[in-house]
């Protein structure tokens, strides 16, 4: 395993997303600045140029100075032509966010001008789409709403849907989803859609199955691989089976002290009004060490763990190793992006045998 850290402008640095240029490129993308929810958080672009060793300086690609922009995606929808699709909202108020584009059409070179792309409040993204057959554009996207215990957990998940490259959309709502975001989408061989969800109330990764292109959905139901209310991604390998990218703990495992997110400034959290429930509809706090890797051969129906990436071991207290990207390049190599204890994004060359 070839283990590299990402340059970094800033102290905060979060929720990175891969892509595997036509090119031979490798770009990744992730949000940093002084803090979680802070205006001055702004969506960066590194590039790991083909043949090169080292990461090249990042670029900051957002400039909303009112706004905290996050959970970016980057998505090549030809040869070169590369979309950027973010988040941003009004301090750690995720349900004031909106979706934000940019394109390029030099690998990453050079970009268009900001727009939005989802103009309603509280909409969110975090893992990139797929492209059908027929051309349609499928983005898992979801909805975020205060919960019973005043910060999230009601939220619910969707997917758009888009017919002309992106001028317009539709959405699909996952029914059944209430808590479950951060869908991460893969089609299988024989063309099912297969998606699996970050759960608020930190148990355990859940799935749903569409078999007519995403029209419709499978009410989600939970797999034997906790989850611990953290990001988690999914991709489909050379040989067809599926691995998943995810903290191997829940809150059964590691309950939490405190039912707070600790990466926030505290003086923010404080202004939230958070009641004290005996049901919680969100859990926060669990932590978010090991990251493992599981593989399927049945199309998500069962799982193996087949590589524990980082532990916390030899780092004091719990190290946050978290919202995980995971590809594989035409040559084999497994790549892993994920956020080392929010210093910086590390970057991970694996074998296909996971090595």
């Amino acid at each position: 395993m070839k283990s590299r850290n990402i340059p970094t402008l800033f102290p905060h640095n979060h929720a990175s997303n891969l892509l595997l240029l036509s090119n031979g490129d490798v770009l990744c993308t992730w949000f940093g600045g002084s803090c979680e929810g802070k205006a001055d958080i702004s969506i960066h672009l590194a590039r790991l140029s083909s043949g090169a060793e080292e990461w090249e300086k990042p670029m900051i690609l957002s400039d909303d100075t009112e706004r905290s922009e996050q959970n970016p995606i980057l998505f090549e929808i030809s040869p070169g032509v590369i979309w950027l699709i973010y988040t941003a909202q009004i301090g750690i108020h995720q349900d004031t966010a909106v979706v934000r584009w940019r394109k390029s059409e030099d690998y990453g070179q050079t970009w268009s001008e900001i727009r939005n792309l989802f103009s309603e409040a509280g909409i969110f993204v975090r893992n990139p789409p797929v492209v059908l057959d027929n051309g349609d554009i499928l983005l898992p996207a979801y909805y975020c709403l205060k919960s019973k215990s005043g910060f999230l957990g009601e939220d619910y998940s969707v997917v758009k849907r888009s017919s002309d490259m992106g001028l317009t959309w539709s959405e699909t709502v996952i029914d059944g989803s209430a808590g479950l975001v951060h869908m991460t989408l893969v089609e299988t061989k024989d063309k099912k859609l297969v998606g699996f969800f970050r759960n608020r109330r930190a148990d355990y990764i859940y799935s749903t199955v569409s078999e007519d292109g995403g029209k419709t959905w499978k009410i989600p139901y939970p797999l034997d691989l906790p989850n611990n209310n953290s990001s988690i991604q999914c991709t489909k390998l050379k040989d067809d089976s599926l691995v998943l990218i995810f903290n191997d703990v829940n809150k059964h495992i590691a309950p939490p002290k405190v039912n707070r997110p600790p990466w926030f400034d505290k003086k923010d959290m404080d202004k939230i009004e958070l009641d004290v429930t005996e049901e919680p509809s969100s859990v926060w706090g669990v932590r978010r060490n090991p990251l493992v890797i599981a593989r399927s051969v049945d199309d998500g129906m069962t799982w193996e763990r087949v590589k524990t990436v980082i532990t916390k071991d030899g780092i004091e207290g719990e190290p946050e190793f978290s919202y995980p990207s995971i590809k594989q390049a035409p040559d084999g190599t497994i790549h892993v992006s994920y956020t080392f204890m929010r210093q910086y994004i590390r970057h991970e060359e694996l074998t296909e045998n996971f090595e």
